[in-house]
């Protein structure tokens, strides 16, 4: 393939980035000191932290000092997951050269990625750099030249820079028309911290997950709403499995029968009931926000705050805690008093 080399500014003390340089629906980033406060106060000292619902991670990086189960059933955050919470040993200067060289190409052939997305959500020489760049990651991958934590680390820093300059309102349901594609796709190199060794990251259905797990604190923050993550994250999806399937609509989603999520149905409740039932931990504690008949249709909550506390009290004693917050949205509409509740819940 036609690769030609271009001059980039690049100062490795200026192009990081951070678990929390991404747009997504739910993200609970700005909620972080209000869900540590109220966890250390009612649970008090424990070991093990396991977040089942983890969407970018931003909860888990939390309690980094804790041995974390982090889980989601999107690959693509399972990828991120192990950029930032990952316990395989990786090569920073590795990370570096090959995300220079990536940053210096100007791709000038068609790929699987250009022939699917040019000029929707990016543009076509964008689409055929990021085609190009995940495909020499997967080579370089097979060949021996990365290891899988490498491989992840890569790809993350790919999913982040085509999030920072994707044509869109922060999901992937649609893409604007006559929007600005002009913006360059530049990598940077994620800021990591030291994780501990004994951490275990999934990517599971996570009550498939949650029989066959312990920890001492485990944190849910379900999808509240219809509204399918693998619906609004499928572009995202696709890259990071590379599995090149066939896409279709405007939209150029893939198959995703196997990522929705029963929350998101009208059997919400039946699932959040067989997920508590079905935990072995000393603490459960449920994020979940007062939409219930606030919004539009697709944007009310599934389950009820009657069906929350009930289920609850099945497996211990109950306490709820609120703040006000905005949450991101992507829509046009505004909802007044909304509020981010924090259930905690000590088991028997």
């Amino acid at each position: 393939m036609p690769v030609e080399k271009q001059k980039v500014n690049f100062n490795d003390d200026v192009m990081r980035f951070s678990i929390n340089s991404r747009r997504y629906l739910g993200n609970k980033f700005k909620l972080n000191d209000f869900i540590r406060r109220n966890i250390v106060h009612e649970c008090g000292y424990f070991e093990t932290f396991a977040d089942l619902f983890a969407g970018t991670g931003a909860v888990a990086t939390v309690f980094y000092d804790k041995k974390l189960i982090v889980n989601d059933i999107l690959y693509s955050n399972y990828v991120c997951h192990q950029t930032w919470f990952g316990t395989e040993n990786y090569s920073p200067d590795k990370i570096v050269d090959y995300i220079r060289k990536y940053n210096e190409i100007n791709v000038t052939e068609d790929n699987y990625w250009s022939k699917n997305y040019a000029d929707t959500y990016f543009s076509l020489r964008n689409c055929r750099k990021a085609g190009f760049i995940r495909g020499d990651i997967e080579e370089k991958y097979s060949n021996g030249d990365i290891n899988h934590r490498e491989r992840c680390i890569l790809i993350t820093s790919l999913i982040y820079a085509l999030d920072k300059i994707a044509n869109t309102c922060g999901h992937y349901d649609a893409y604007r028309k006559n929007g600005n594609l002009e913006k360059t796709l530049l990598l940077k190199i994620p800021v990591i911290r030291e994780t501990n060794r004994a951490n275990k990251i999934y990517n599971e259905d996570a009550s498939g997950l949650a029989p066959v797990i312990n920890a001492d604190v485990v944190y849910l923050d379900p999808p509240y709403n219809s509204r399918q993550y693998c619906d609004a994250y499928h572009l995202l999806e696709n890259i990071a499995r590379w599995q090149k399937p066939q896409v279709y609509g405007v939209a150029g989603k893939m198959d995703r029968t196997g990522l929705k999520s029963e929350f998101c149905t009208a059997n919400a409740v039946y699932a959040f009931e067989h997920l508590i039932k079905s935990l072995n931990t000393k603490y459960i504690v449920l994020s979940y926000n007062n939409m219930a008949q606030k919004g539009v249709r697709r944007s009310n909550a599934k389950i009820s705050d009657s069906d929350i506390i009930r289920i609850l009290h099945t497996k211990g004693t109950v306490k709820m805690f609120k703040q006000d917050y905005k949450t991101f949205s992507t829509g046009k509409s505004e909802v007044a008093a909304n509020e981010e509740r924090l259930f905690i819940c000590k088991c028997f």
